[in-house]
């Protein structure tokens, strides 16, 4: 019996060292959950606020899931520099909503085409709706401004050429909200007579305001040169090919919920990419 007792020491010794190690092995792997790090901007809704109550936050959510990915998000606004300011420095891996081909990232395959739009009041007896109104001179319209230096968007680039430069109102990127809020609440205040908004954005204020709003789609002039379309997708950056790959095919296989999402914040889409194209504007939930 003595001679054994020694023996049985050592192989459950053994044993339990075999058993330590697996565990130790094995912990690592079961907590290295996959992590999906989005830059997205913290006061800009529809699209995306800190509240994660943004259209590009519902669609994030639904990737990560479909990835089995933890949304992690760096709060950053999108402003002249931004990639190299997050991707570039390492900060996140991921920008929603950037124009498929943008060609500081790699892009995915876009999750939606979307156009500007003129916004009015619901309840104006003569909307604006084309850029040959006879009115452009006199009417107060509101447009977006790009970025630091106070571009002007395709449309608004469209109105100046048409002569109507006297009563234009330029919104920049700063102040509280997103320039689309501001310009849908003055235009329901009676501030403005009517807009050019980019799509998405305007969609959503249209049922948000006391007073409710109406789109139509903005056609280009004959003859003008830039897109007032454009294909969204997801940025990463460039040769981070496993990561686009993913992405792809996560939003192949979610592309109904995606859907779902944009139609739920009135996001109006258009379905070809030729300037007269027409736009399908989603029903209300």
């Amino acid at each position: 019996m003595s001679s054994r007792c020694p023996e049985f020491r050592v192989d459950g010794l053994a044993i339990a060292v075999s058993i330590a190690i697996a565990t130790a092995t094995a912990l690592p792997a079961a907590a290295a959950q996959r992590t999906l790090r989005v830059c997205a901007e913290p006061d800009n809704l529809p699209l995306s606020n800190a509240q994660e109550a943004g259209f590009e936050n519902r669609i994030a959510r639904i990737v990560a899931q479909e990835l089995g990915a933890e949304l992690v998000y760096e709060w950053q606004p999108q402003r002249r520099g931004f990639v190299r300011k997050t991707i570039g420095a390492d900060v996140c891996d991921v920008w929603m909503g950037v124009p498929a081909g943008f060609e500081r990232l790699l892009t995915t395959r876009p999750y939606y085409r979307s156009r500007y739009v003129f916004l009015n009041r619901a309840d104006a007896t003569d909307p604006l709706r084309s850029f040959a109104d006879p009115r452009l001179a006199t009417l107060r319209i509101g447009i977006q401004l790009i970025g630091n230096d106070l571009a002007a968007t395709p449309p608004a680039l469209a109105l100046a050429r048409a002569g109507a430069t006297a009563n234009i109102v330029g919104y920049n990127v700063y102040g509280e909200g997103s320039a689309a809020e501001r310009i849908s609440a003055d235009l329901a205040a009676g501030r403005l007579d009517a807009a050019l908004v980019w799509g998405p954005q305007a969609g959503y204020f249209t049922d948000h305001l006391a007073v409710a709003l109406a789109i139509a789609p903005a056609i280009a002039p004959r003859g003008f040169e830039l897109p007032f379309d454009f294909a969204i997708a997801i940025g990463v950056r460039k040769g981070d090919v496993d990561l686009h790959r993913d992405l792809d095919a996560a939003l192949a296989r979610r592309a109904a919920d995606i859907d779902a999402v944009l139609d739920g914040y009135h996001v109006p889409r258009v379905a070809e990419t030729t300037s007269t194209a027409a736009v399908t504007v989603p029903s209300r939930p």
